[in-house]
């Protein structure tokens, strides 16, 4: 029996093909600005979000760190959701290792972070008491929205909004390859009014590690300095990048396959008794339910049946859980998972 791994996208391995361009790829010394599948992949990146320049980085989360430590000096504060993955799982970095601290405002539930509440989130700058905001984070897609979708209308507004005040626009694009996908649009124009972005290409590009971090040719050389300072410099970091370039020339499409698997997921467990689709589920690749108090299982052991009929899954909350399509999640994998579910709940 086959298991497939619902838990992340980021459980994805190289395929064949992928590990093949890793083997084969030229390297140099990156620090030294030498390797030329690494300066190909980051101008290949800047091309594709229409920004100036890109940095290859080892995770979402430094990209997202150094965006923020480029653009604030400590004392500043940065506005994001509350439900941001920035606030919820990056260790507290920003604050942690920058001194800059975190002004919440809860998430619509479209992921949108509503302007009153960034109204109202700015500082006044003239108030000896209060540190100065600096920077707005949108995450797209929204992971705990359900894999939202920004609107790029509410984006524009939201830059437009920066522009105002003064502030910086960073966009958290760990799956912004997702929502340009569902939005059928390039990428270029989801992104064309933030200042930085950050998009990951281990989750569902499939590739093995690594992330990209894009804005103006200043922001990038400031942001290859932090990441030497973070310890993010590499030397024949080529063999990572290859991946990355074979993911944005081969997978960028398909994930249009995942967001219908991922419906066609959600359409199936919400036919069965007990189970609740929760946040307004799926949006693109990743689905959110819970089982109610008619289920007479408790989290550990559901889990553990599911295990066992070769279905990962993630617990998130009380009864509540999440799974995300991908590319290692196919048709039978669907099918598999489907009937797991209908064996246990049925």
């Amino acid at each position: 029996m086959k298991t497939f791994d619902f838990r992340s996208d980021t459980v994805t391995k190289p395929s064949d093909a992928m590990r093949e361009a890793m083997a084969k790829a030229v390297v140099g010394d990156d620090v030294y600005h030498e390797d030329p599948t690494v300066n190909r992949l980051e101008a290949m990146t800047a091309e594709l979000l229409g920004k100036e320049a890109s940095l290859f980085v080892s995770s979402g989360t430094m990209g997202n760190l150094v965006a923020v430590l480029a653009q604030c000096q400590r004392g500043d504060e940065v506005i994001m959701g509350t439900q941001g993955h920035t606030f919820l799982h990056e260790a507290g970095g920003v604050s942690v290792l920058g001194g800059v601290s975190m002004f919440t405002v809860p998430n619509d539930a479209d992921g949108s972070i509503p302007l009153a509440g960034l109204e109202a989130a700015v500082r006044n700058h003239f108030d000896v008491h209060e540190p100065i905001t600096k920077l707005v984070i949108l995450e797209n897609t929204q992971n705990f929205c359900g894999g939202a979708v920004l609107n790029p209308f509410y984006v524009s507004e939201v830059a437009e909004f920066c522009k105002s005040h003064g502030l910086g626009l960073h966009i958290d694009g760990a799956r912004l390859f997702n929502a340009a996908v569902e939005l059928n649009m390039p990428v270029s124009e989801v992104v064309k009014e933030a200042d930085s972005v950050t998009f990951c290409l281990s989750k569902g590009l499939g590739a093995p590690v690594g992330s990209m971090l894009s804005g103006t040719k200043a922001f990038i050389q400031k942001a290859r300095r932090l990441r030497k300072i973070l310890g993010g410099g590499m030397r024949q970091v080529g063999i990572l990048a290859a991946a990355g370039i074979y993911a944005l020339e081969h997978h960028v499409e398909r994930l249009r396959i995942d967001h219908v698997r991922a419906k066609q997921l959600a359409s199936g467990i919400s036919e069965l008794p007990g189970v609740q689709i929760t946040r307004d589920t799926p949006h693109t690749n990743i689905i959110f339910f819970a089982l109610d108090d008619t289920v007479e299982i408790d989290t550990p052991t559901f889990l553990k049946k599911l295990a066992e009929k070769g279905v990962l899954i993630m617990d998130v909350g009380p009864r509540e859980f999440r799974m995300v399509t991908h590319l290692e999640i196919s048709d039978e994998g669907v099918g598999q998972c489907l009937q797991a579910f209908k064996d246990i709940l049925g």
